[in-house]
């Protein structure tokens, strides 16, 4: 069904996107990715599809258009069953268009609006790594005068900065699944396996409203983060490194644990990593540059030390690794485009340091901070040392 309303105000900030839009010289957005979709309907999720996207020889594929300049003439292209959403309220674009049945018909669907609305077309922003082929292929047919590329840079500026409401939900995802962890460590075993133990930390997040989204998990002296038949003995040494989703805001952090008690030695690996995390969190502050983050830190780094030991700080909100971007040599390939820029008031950051030690095993911590004014907060800070399993 197709509809046209008075357009509510946009949950976001027009004026910002406005102007990125112009300094790259778009004329209007194809939004798909559902995440970017969330944040531009504020909030909204599809609950049909919120976990596929699969639906007979297609998929699901949302569409917001965004003309720049003219929010009262964005239109936001679903499916049939959307129209349920709709009759509560759930959008403020002034066109929606809830027919689509799969990614070619949506595309069809999308340019049908925009030559509806005389909305003007010389060079379009779609996210390349969120379109489907066929979706694409439909736009040179639709707009052969127009020239097309890539707007992901766009929407992660907009989103760099995060609202009271966003910073609230990192921190109930940061503080759920940190729970969600120590809880876990106090219910492992000797004997019980790397699946019994992730499974287990399922349940505990699933039980506090998380998504479950992963776990890297290791035992003993082994640096596999893999879950596995594994089984865990006295004295073994565990790391979960686990992404929980709140609202479609990601808790990623990684806390230790060890059945029976920590030897010196693994007092004072645990106290050196703990030591880069809080010379990481040191500089950071409104109008810091990214760089001081890494500087603070490669005194700590530059040691000799048996095995290896990284640090990596990265962006993190409704997608790990989103800006600002820092590094561009961690493990996620982008360019470090933020490095070299003053950090801002409510930006979100991941600090993380691993020791692969050959003998010891893996060891690491991974905090998530936001950037104050002055400083920053740490979302889900607790659990911080060697966890004891099992009550031991």
């Amino acid at each position: 069904m197709t509809a046209s309303r008075t357009a509510a105000m946009p949950p976001f900030d027009t004026a910002l996107l406005d102007r990125l839009m112009q300094e790259r010289g778009l004329d209007v957005l194809l939004v798909s990715s559902k995440h970017n979709v969330q944040y531009l309907l504020g909030g909204y999720r599809f609950f049909m599809f919120d976990y596929m996207d699969a639906t007979g020889l297609s998929r699901y594929l949302p569409i917001l258009v965004y003309p720049k300049g003219r929010p009262d003439l964005a239109a936001y292209i679903g499916n049939p069953n959307e129209g349920y959403e709709r009759d509560l309220g759930r959008f403020w674009p002034g066109t929606l268009d809830l027919k689509a049945r799969g990614s070619v018909d949506s595309m069809q669907y999308c340019l049908e609006r925009m030559a509806a609305s005389g909305i003007p077309v010389s060079s379009v922003g779609v996210e390349l790594g969120f379109l489907p082929a066929d979706a694409f292929q439909v736009l040179p047919a639709g707009l052969p005068h127009a020239d097309i590329s890539d707007c992901v840079e766009i929407l992660e500026s907009l989103r760099a900065v995060k609202t009271s409401a966003e910073l609230d939900d990192l921190r109930q995802a940061s503080e759920r699944v940190v729970d969600a962890m120590v809880a876990t460590f106090s219910r492992i075993e000797p004997g019980q396996t790397k699946h019994d133990i992730v499974e287990i930390l399922r349940r505990e997040e699933v039980q506090r409203d998380l998504v479950f989204e992963y776990c890297l998990i290791t035992a003993g002296n082994s640096l596999n983060r893999a879950p596995s038949d594994q089984r865990l003995q006295e004295g073994d040494i565990v790391s979960l490194d686990s992404g929980g989703n709140y609202r479609g805001y990601i808790g990623d952090l990684c806390r230790m644990g060890i059945l029976g008690r920590p030897s010196p030695e693994l007092d004072d690996a645990l106290a050196i990593i703990e030591e880069i995390q809080q010379a990481a969190r040191r500089p950071i502050r409104s109008g810091a540059i990214g760089h001081d983050i890494f500087a603070a830190t490669a005194p700590f780094l530059s040691d000799k030390r048996v095995g290896r030991m990284s640090f990596v700080a990265h962006g993190m909100g409704l997608v790990s690794h989103e800006a600002p971007r820092l590094l561009d040599d961690g493990p996620i390939p982008y360019p470090a485009t933020h490095r070299g820029l003053a950090l801002e008031t409510g930006m979100v950051l991941s600090i993380e340091t691993t020791w692969q030690h050959p003998r010891l095993g893996f060891i690491k911590l991974e905090d998530t901070v936001a950037v104050t004014a002055d400083g920053c907060e740490a979302f889900g800070d607790a659990g911080r040392g060697w966890n004891r399993c099992g009550g031991r």
